[in-house]
């Protein structure tokens, strides 16, 4: 088990022992000699960007510190979505893209993640890497130099290009309602669909640095769906604070399952010949309906170990151009590097478009599995295959379902959470054994109720 990264990078509360600033110039201090392990004689520069946070900026701040003190360049993206990062790296052909921000935790939270040159997220094996010269750095000095970073305008640059990809699209009469959670979208978002001749109606768009994912963005869409049947609106777009997410309610502000957002893509890719390999990767977590939907059609779901960047991994290495998580991550690897909200909006937009139906039409043409999700707050994580009683839940409820439905339970790589997802074509059955799951979980495990 990593003793830093989880899921996806760094993540904790702000001021604890892994989220503060004299262990993120430890932290840059170690990339600085990581990325030159191979190139010690090239100049090496970094990008950075930053969600709404207070934190942020002394984060940013410390980190710069590091990577300067291992003579790395850096360039200062400011508040950015995550995806602007990774497409900066590109652009400015650095050797990495580091993003702080917690996603969608609360504001207390902070984070890390970082991007290779390709734009993609580091491996499992480099983190171990980068972890091991973290703990090589000695302690952060007393008295650090100020921070040399040059400002850099990722935001522009990322609103242009999502608006190059939406080509002519004609949006006149149509009502779109945006949740920006009070995170890194606010200002990218708006810009992206303004002039496309929409009626946009903003909410969680006045971020202070303390109300990031507040009761809005991906995590709460209660309140995107009220404004949408307020306003008789045509959709609901919600991101994370962030913004690697996507949301989505219909015009009856009923919330889209993800898997049925990864659906309606990987559809439409088929039957117009642009999903490559036929393939939609996808995580253990996504529904079994999404299976059988794309069966359908001549096509197939490949899964992966939770976590985008297990996704992308996988589609590199088959060749596939179209994956995701049911949280929300979609990536469209012809388009970008990593999942981007901001982009699966816009595609899901011109797809409503060009078919000509409501999202709430369109949705029916993914029909997912009952399903049950448990998550339980547990004091101390433990390795599942040791505990005594809920493995045997696991098989027994595995056996019973068969090929007609599935067992999920695995610990939270982000969160100190237990997950559990029991999923079949009989709602009574699967509630059974979610009962009988939860029972075993709270017999092995001290679980922390709320």
């Amino acid at each position: 088990m990593a003793k830093y990264f989880g899921t996806d990078g760094i993540r904790g509360t702000f001021g604890d022992a892994r989220i503060n600033p004299d262990f993120a110039w430890r932290l840059g201090s170690a990339l600085g000699c990581y990325l030159a392990r191979e190139q010690a004689d090239l100049p090496l520069n970094a990008v950075l960007g930053r969600d709404t946070r207070l934190s942020g900026p002394a984060l940013c701040e410390a980190l710069v510190q590091g990577l300067n003190h291992r003579g790395v360049s850096a360039h200062d993206a400011g508040i950015v979505p995550t995806p602007a990062v990774a497409r900066a790296v590109l652009q400015q052909e650095a050797d990495i893209g580091i993003a702080v921000t917690a996603s969608h935790n609360p504001a207390a939270d902070n984070g890390i993640k970082l991007f290779d040159a390709r734009g993609c997220k580091f491996s499992e094996a480099d983190e171990s890497m980068i972890e091991a010269r973290i703990d090589a750095e000695p302690a952060a000095p007393a008295e650090r130099p100020s921070p040399r970073a040059d400002p850099l305008n990722a935001s522009d640059d990322y609103i242009r290009y999502i608006r190059s990809l939406m080509g002519s699209l004609d949006l006149s009469g149509r009502k779109i309602v945006l949740d920006l959670a009070h995170g890194a979208t606010c200002e990218c978002t708006p810009a992206v669909f303004r002039g496309r001749g929409a009626e946009l109606h903003r909410i969680g768009d006045t971020p202070d640095g303390e109300k990031i994912n507040l009761g809005v963005g991906s995590e709460h869409p209660g309140q995107l769906g009220a404004k949408v049947r307020q306003l008789g609106a045509d959709i609901g777009i919600a991101h994370d604070g962030d913004g690697d997410r996507l949301v989505v309610c219909d015009e009856r502000g009923e919330p889209l399952e993800g898997e049925i957002l990864l659906g309606l893509f990987a559809r439409d890719a088929l039957k117009s010949g642009a999903l490559r390999e036929n393939t939609l990767v996808t995580t253990v977590h996504s529904n079994l309906g999404l299976d059988r939907a794309l069966r359908r059609v001549g096509g197939r779901v490949e899964r992966v170990a939770v976590g985008d960047r297990n996704v992308a991994a996988r589609m590199r290495e088959i060749g596939a151009n179209l994956g995701g998580e049911s949280s929300g991550h979609v990536i469209f690897a012809d388009f970008a590097s990593t999942g981007d909200g901001l982009l699966a909006a816009v595609k899901l937009i011109d797809l409503m478009v060009k078919i000509g139906k409501p999202l709430s039409e369109l949705r029916r043409e993914i029909t997912l599995f009952p399903r049950q999700i448990l998550n339980l707050v547990v004091k101390n994580k433990r390795r599942l295959d040791q505990l005594p009683s809920l493995p045997h839940a696991i098989a027994a409820a595995s056996a019973e379902l068969g090929d007609e439905g599935r067992v999920l339970v695995r610990f939270s790589g982000t969160e100190p959470k237990l997950r559990l997802l029991v999923e079949g074509a009989d709602e009574r059955v699967i509630a059974a054994h979610m009962r009988a799951l939860e029972s075993a979980a709270r017999h092995d495990l001290e679980i922390i109720d709320s």
